[in-house]
């Protein structure tokens, strides 16, 4: 299935907030997917993983969750939200899924997907109850996930062996999703690191992040993205579709 994509604003909690839309040929609605940034923001390889949902029958967005500030203030008060479980990012994306909602080629039924910074904040919004489904990419779990996972929507999710960062991360996750009686997959991907799904074009990529992915080992790695978008994409269909 092919896509076309166009860029737009809305009014998120700061200001205007750029969106990249991408959405299938033909006629709708579709289901809906917000696509939420690793710690990069808004960059080549974001708009090509909305760009790739497209093609699968999805209305797929992706904010430019930066858009208020430059790069590493932007990041650094995402963390600090992330942490606290609340502020102005957590209105952004709240905006950004009514949007989607409200899209006359969105059929009611929304997913999240989400990397690395993203990814957390992806397992945070299967928690909430507006999503039918959520992607989480080597996304932080919380040390309570066994308690709080309760009552999630069906979560995806992967990760890469030799990310020391988050060597806990899938077990715990594992656990919570089974012992709530949760939907999953979870899968490691064995010579894998962090941030393997995400391709940035070297230029893109800042030279602090060079230095702090070393220890998790971050590259993109072709084998292990392709099967992961493969399972992301059957769980969607399952979950969002209806057509597992």
């Amino acid at each position: 299935m092919s896509s076309h994509a166009s860029e737009l604003k809305i009014r998120g909690a700061r200001g205007e907030m750029s969106l990249h839309v991408a959405k299938p040929l033909g006629e709708g609605p579709w289901p809906g997917v917000l696509v939420i940034s690793d710690a990069l923001g808004m960059t080549t390889d974001l708009c090509n993983q909305a760009d790739w949902l497209a093609t699968e029958g999805y209305l797929a967005v992706a904010p430019d969750l930066y858009y208020w500030g430059g790069r590493l203030r932007c990041m650094f008060s995402a963390v600090r939200q992330f942490s606290a479980g609340e502020g102005e990012i957590f209105d952004d994306l709240a905006a950004v899924r009514d949007w989607l909602g409200d899209h006359e080629d969105c059929n009611g039924s929304i997913g999240v997907i989400g990397f690395c910074m993203g990814g957390g904040f992806a397992l945070v919004l299967a928690l909430s109850g507006g999503y039918q489904v959520s992607s989480v990419n080597y996304g932080a779990v919380p040390d309570d996930a066994l308690a709080s996972m309760a009552g999630a929507c069906p979560v995806v999710a992967s990760y890469g062996e030799l990310d020391r960062t988050l060597a806990e991360a899938p077990g715990r996750l594992r656990e919570a999703l089974e012992a709530n009686g949760i939907a999953h997959d979870v899968k490691v991907y064995p010579d894998t690191g962090h941030g393997f799904l995400n391709d940035h074009p070297s230029d893109e990529i800042p030279l602090w992040a060079l230095v702090t992915g070393k220890l998790a080992s971050t590259a993109y790695n072709e084998e292990s993205a392709s099967d992961a978008r493969r399972r992301i994409a059957a769980f969607f269909d399952t979950h969002l579709k209806g057509t597992g």
